[in-house]
């Protein structure tokens, strides 16, 4: 980030777009425990690799649940553990072009997901993360409290059970791969993390700090290595081509950094060296990302002139 932006003036400019547009979008009614959430909401925050952290928004401190971005800490905790390697044999690294749950292509390419944000992918990740642990949804949450420094962080039951309740693509998607040999562990007990995993609620000044290993090259909050700096890097590149589901070329014309996003609304970019930057809205477009949190990034790379191209 150039020195002449001061955070404070980067922030206030990223509110000053958005402003206008807060509210817009829908919100993920289709789990029914979301269905509720104000979309009047936005929270947007910005942490250094110096351990400065920044904020606007009226609730960058209210906790929103993590879905789909807990893919990207899931998967840095198996390329951390042995079967690093392992894991890229049965999950490609190719983005989808399709919806992030379609079983038609699942289908097609023999139970084999195209990346590892998307859901079957995901699953086929916390698959491998229970199989290193035993414990895939307890060892994603004691990453998360430890690098935002809260050790009170959890997932919000009433999500995890609505999800359940509502979860039979995710089923679907889970039985297909076990069916090709794909999923190792019992499907009801990889659903079950996979659920409580995505329903970990967190804010945009926690995530932000939660993200930064990535920003630090693979550097975890107390100095210690999560990721050698190659595979950050490779995190990063799958995050860019493939975190915004199939949105990820627009993402990438539009805020040019790797970003992961989920469908409670809240969206994770990273500037390699220098920060993180979390953004929040509930409202959805009809790709499943954020509308005002889509913004806001785009917002902060034309005010920084930060991107990776």
């Amino acid at each position: 980030m150039e020195d002449s932006h001061d955070h404070t003036g980067v922030l206030d400019a990223v509110m000053e777009r958005v402003r206008s547009h807060i509210g817009e979008g829908r919100v993920a009614d289709y789990i029914p425990e979301l269905a509720g959430v104000d979309p009047d909401e936005f929270g947007f925050a910005m942490a250094t690799v110096d351990g400065d952290l920044y904020s606007v928004g009226d609730h960058a401190r209210t906790r929103f649940s993590m879905q789909s971005i807990t893919k990207v800490f899931t998967l840095a905790l198996v390329m951390h553990g042995h079967s690093g390697s392992d894991v890229w044999k049965r999950v490609h690294r190719e983005p989808s072009g399709n919806a992030f749950n379609s079983l038609h292509q699942l289908e097609f390419e023999n139970g084999v997901p195209r990346n590892p944000m998307i859901n079957p992918g995901a699953l086929i990740v916390t698959d491998q993360l229970l199989s290193d642990t035993g414990d895939s949804a307890g060892a994603l949450q004691d990453l998360l409290c430890a690098e935002t420094g809260d050790p009170g962080l959890h997932a919000d039951n009433l999500v995890a059970e609505s999800e359940t309740r509502s979860g039979d693509r995710n089923r679907a998607l889970a039985y297909l791969m076990a069916s090709f040999g794909t999923i190792r562990n019992p499907v009801p007990e990889v659903l079950d993390h996979y659920f409580r995993q995505c329903s970990i609620t967190i804010s945009c000044e926690e995530l932000a700090r939660a993200g930064l290993f990535l920003a630090r090259r693979g550097r975890r909050s107390d100095g210690s290595e999560l990721l050698s700096p190659s595979d950050a890097r490779r995190i990063l590149a799958v995050m860019l081509t493939c975190g915004t589901y199939d949105a990820a070329g627009e993402f990438a014309y539009r805020v040019g950094l790797p970003c992961k996003s989920g469908v409670g609304g809240g969206i994770l970019a990273v500037v390699p060296g220098v920060c993180t930057v979390a953004a929040w809205g509930p409202g959805l477009d009809e790709k499943g990302n954020s509308v005002t949190a889509a913004l806001a990034l785009e917002a902060f790379t034309d005010v920084t002139g930060c991107s990776v191209f």
